[in-house]
């Protein structure tokens, strides 16, 4: 069964987004990062840019865009579909819903910011996770 994580009241959720795949990556899982196609394009650029001497290579898939044999390596993945890259080690959810096909992962991440509308989002995404029996782990991170 899908692990389920929240992290909440973060400050930089950019940034932590960012240190998380990184952590993932380096420990070897295969991270998927679902969304919407803006905040995609913004993650592409900030996993890039997120340390000045690091960078987290990955692949933005378009929808319906084939994957090239020369991509099957890569361990980091932005997909507006999370099944799309057929990897399902990490989910991170970027969306304001639960992303579709998430219990085909071993665990799915969703990171909260201090926002009030993401806030409430992210109560309603905890109740459908809840509601179907999903172990859910909290992570308070800025006190």
């Amino acid at each position: 069964m899908t692990e389920v994580s929240f992290h909440f009241n973060v400050p930089d959720r950019t940034g932590y987004t960012c240190r998380l795949v990184r952590k993932a990556h380096r420990m070897g899982a295969t991270v998927v990062l679902a969304g919407p196609a803006s905040a995609l394009a913004h993650f592409d650029r900030a996993l890039w840019t997120f340390e000045d001497l690091e960078f987290l290579p990955h692949v933005m898939l378009r929808p319906g865009q084939a994957i090239e044999p020369r991509w099957r390596a890569t361990r980091v993945w932005l997909a507006q579909d999370a099944n799309q890259p057929g990897h399902h080690d990490v989910l991170v959810n970027l969306g304001a819903d639960p992303p579709a096909g998430f219990e085909s992962f071993g665990k799915l991440v969703e990171i909260v910011s201090v926002d009030d509308a993401e806030r409430t989002a992210a109560r309603a995404r905890w109740r459908h996770y809840a509601s179907r029996g999903y172990p859910i782990q909290k992570h308070e991170v800025a006190a």
